[in-house]
């Protein structure tokens, strides 16, 4: 009989990255605040991770983040201003961010990788197991991507990781993970993960993306874990060693995610995100797909 595990509430954001790819965007503008649509990166992330029951959330922060926790707080000027004007829809708005969850902050001095940016929640996930959600991932809200690994992670222990398929000549942009199957069509177990392979050596077409679901067990392996590619904690070396090992934190499976993602960390991508999200908007997307199909067919 499968065995009950303690449930899962609360959530790391690691938010430290300096977003040199949307440089000069982002020279004083944290890459999490840059929009989709109406609204920042961030919030999404936020939302996703309230809709899957997690509502402590942890974000791990560095210099230059403070917009990060200004849109997360109340700003009285503005909802007093809002309210002078009768604006109950903008009030509601500017709102839902401050009211979403417990959200709390700690800073990464020293950027040092994934691995040791979950390092840097231990203190505040102590020995409970919690989810990592990384920003530039959008998982469209109707695709609960998230409630699903909690579940799998709630009825089997360990960790959870979620995959997706990726063309052959990509995967040496991802993690890739060895599988095997289980009774379940979208649960896989992962017997070995290894970063960025060249393709040649990739075991697998099955890429990590950014949302884990954590025993606090890998919080002992990354101490000891040595910088790898890049020069920097991996934390695919740290859920390698859990892998290889059960004993150590429990097995580590992974959902092989179908659904909608949206990689805002890529430039194209973040715009393709933005088209796809806008045309998909009850109060945007009529007179928007209007004008984009205008806008092929003249234009290009």
């Amino acid at each position: 009989m499968t065995q009950s595990h303690t449930r899962i509430s609360k959530a790391v954001i690691p938010a430290a990255g300096l977003g040199t790819r949307f440089l000069p965007a982002t020279k004083a503008t944290p890459k999490e605040m840059l929009p989709v649509v109406d609204k920042p990166a961030i919030q999404y992330v936020v939302e996703e991770a309230v809709a899957a029951g997690l509502s402590d959330v942890l974000m791990i922060t560095g210099r230059n983040k403070r917009p990060l926790e200004d849109h997360f707080d109340r700003n009285y000027e503005l909802e007093s201003a809002l309210t002078r004007k009768g604006d109950a829809e903008r009030l509601q708005k500017v709102q839902e961010s401050s009211d979403l969850a417990t959200i709390h902050y700690v800073r990464q001095g020293d950027p040092r990788g994934l691995g040791h940016a979950v390092l840097c929640a231990s203190p505040h996930v102590g020995d409970q197991p919690f989810a990592v959600l990384l920003g530039d991932d959008l998982i469209d809200p109707r695709d609960p991507l998230l409630a699903r690994m909690v579940e799998i992670q709630e009825r089997e222990g360990g960790s959870v990781v979620a995959l997706m398929e990726v063309a052959p000549e990509q995967i040496h942009m991802y993690g890739c993970a060895a599988v095997e199957p289980t009774a379940e069509g979208d649960v896989v177990r992962v017997t070995g993960l290894v970063e960025k392979p060249d393709r040649a050596e990739a075991p697998s077409n099955l890429a990590i993306i950014g949302r884990y679901v954590l025993d606090p067990a890998v919080f002992g392996i990354l101490r000891r874990t040595e910088p790898g590619r890049g020069g920097e904690i991996q934390l695919t070396d740290a859920l390698q060693i859990l892998a290889e090992d059960e004993k150590i934190g429990g097995p580590v499976h992974g959902v092989v995610f179908k659904g909608r993602r949206y990689d805002t960390g890529d430039r194209s991508d973040y715009l393709r995100a933005i088209v796809r999200l806008a045309c998909e908007r009850e109060d945007l997307g009529p007179d928007f797909r209007t004008w984009l199909r205008s806008y092929v067919t003249e234009e290009l």
